[in-house]
């Protein structure tokens, strides 16, 4: 007992090699862009958008647009989206990887045996002439065996470590396939509304031109006007005509492409209640520290994650260039008739084996020198995560800034064509201009309002990118 008692303090004592991972510093910034970053963006259509710093990203943040189909949507999707569920049975598997890992090292082996065989011994093969051999005869065997690998320098421990990592990896990107699906929801939720708007919008625009093509054509056949004129107003509604099809087409592709992030086949595709003017623009914008964002962002945790497996990895390749201790031994019963089997235990055996890698053509230094290169390969690649976090967040801020400059002059285009319009229906009641006068008006009023309503878009798609830059939990 004294080999196992030495091997037992030997694993008591035993520290596992390799690097202890450490998370990486937080960026040392507090802001996202090199210019000051504004606390309000200008007042457009009568909303300006104030940035409020938190501790941590708003979770359910979609709730924000107030917005009853939007938030259906989203729901439906996260119950039903066939890429969660991917996702889901990909953190399950690894759990179960982690699970039966831990099993196999961190208890022994044990399993029971049963055996029967025919033999026929020769005893003159012992030495022993003369002797007439016994005849054949069936010897039974009956025992349980215990292994045990003593985890002396921490490879097992290094490799569930790994697996663990593997674990966290597969939940945040779990997080992130959620919060990714939301955000893509939202966005083709917007995108949708804003075309159907600008299809209703370019169809009245197209009225008006023809309406103003006929008033042209008739005043060619009296000879008010000249040809050229006439090929003018038709070029002008055939190019409005002609953007008709596009817009379709990408209507029909955002309610497929909804239909899809719901789970539903693109057959199904109805979402005619939500409309853009429904939609309502958060005045508050949470706005988080760029040192909350490599901690709550699910993809910077999951590229951290893949650094802490590849740290582990290093400590595995470590502890293989040292010995490897394992423990065995067994009890049975060996007897020559089945019933006899449990009258006792009549054999037994106990030992320790010891490997020692001497040379392997250096293969495991290579593995060491390989599972560091991967450790330093992951390092750059959590670094080129956040970079890409931190750069996503300035990029909507500034998108925000100009989306609200803009909108504030596409509304201010907007409301002067609609005076102007309104002045032009005035006039046209007492004669004061002709039909054609009013209808270019109103043509003017209908292009500054497709205008404002890809302003108005633009506008809540960006909202919609900080939210899901800035990350947050469930």
């Amino acid at each position: 007992m004294k080999p196992l008692a030495l091997m037992g303090v030997l694993t008591l004592a035993g520290c596992a090699v390799g690097p202890s991972f450490r998370a990486p510093a937080a960026p040392d910034t507090s802001t996202y862009t090199h210019d000051a970053q504004p606390a309000t963006t200008v007042a457009a259509n009568g909303t300006a958008q104030t940035f409020v710093p938190i501790e941590k990203a708003p979770t359910m943040w979609w709730t924000q647009f107030h917005s009853d189909p939007l938030n259906r949507f989203v729901d439906t999707a996260l119950q039903q989206s066939p890429t969660l569920a991917q996702a889901r049975a990909k953190l399950l598997q690894a759990r179960e990887d982690y699970a039966a890992e831990a099993g196999a090292t961190e208890y022994p082996a044990i399993d029971a045996k049963l055996s029967g065989e025919r033999q026929k011994v020769d005893i003159a093969q012992f030495g022993i002439p003369n002797i007439p051999n016994p005849g054949p005869f069936t010897l039974y065997d009956a025992s349980v065996s215990v292994t045990y690998t003593l985890d002396v320098f921490g490879a097992n421990r290094r490799a569930l470590e790994a697996l663990k990592a593997q674990v966290d990896y597969q939940a945040y990107e779990f997080d992130a396939a959620r919060l990714t699906l939301a955000g893509n929801v939202v966005s083709t939720a917007i995108r949708r509304a804003s075309l159907q708007q600008q299809i209703t919008l370019t169809q009245r625009l197209a009225d008006t031109q023809a309406q103003q093509l006929a008033i042209t054509e008739k005043r060619f056949a009296a000879g008010g006007v000249a040809q050229l004129d006439v090929h003018s107003q038709r070029t002008l509604l055939a190019q409005t005509r002609a953007s008709l099809p596009p817009l379709a087409t990408q209507l029909a592709q955002a309610d497929h492409q909804l239909a899809i992030l719901l789970g539903e086949p693109p057959s199904k595709a109805d979402f005619g209640d939500l409309t853009l003017d429904a939609l309502h623009l958060p005045k508050r914008v949470p706005l988080t520290l760029p040192s909350t964002l490599a901690r709550e962002r699910p993809d910077i945790r999951a590229s951290e994650a893949l650094l802490h497996q590849a740290s582990a990895n290093v400590g595995v390749a470590t502890a293989n260039l040292y010995p490897q201790f394992t423990l065995a031994g067994g009890v049975g019963s060996e007897r020559p008739r089945i019933r006899d089997i449990v009258k006792g235990l009549n054999i037994w055996n106990a030992g320790l084996n010891l490997t020692q890698p001497i040379f392997h053509g250096g293969e495991l230094r290579a593995k060491k020198r390989s599972a560091q290169a991967a450790y330093d390969a992951a390092l750059a690649g959590y670094q080129q995560t956040v970079l890409q976090g931190l750069q996503q967040v300035a990029d909507t801020l500034t998108a925000l800034q100009n989306d609200a400059s803009e909108l504030q002059a596409r509304d201010d285009a907007a409301q002067q064509a609609q005076a102007s319009l309104a002045i032009a229906q005035t006039q046209y009641s007492v004669g004061g201009i002709s039909q054609f006068g009013r209808l270019d008006a109103e043509r003017q009023a209908l292009q500054t309002k497709l205008y404002r309503t890809q302003a108005q878009a633009s506008r809540l798609a960006d909202t919609t990118a900080l939210f899901q830059s800035l990350g947050g939990e469930w």
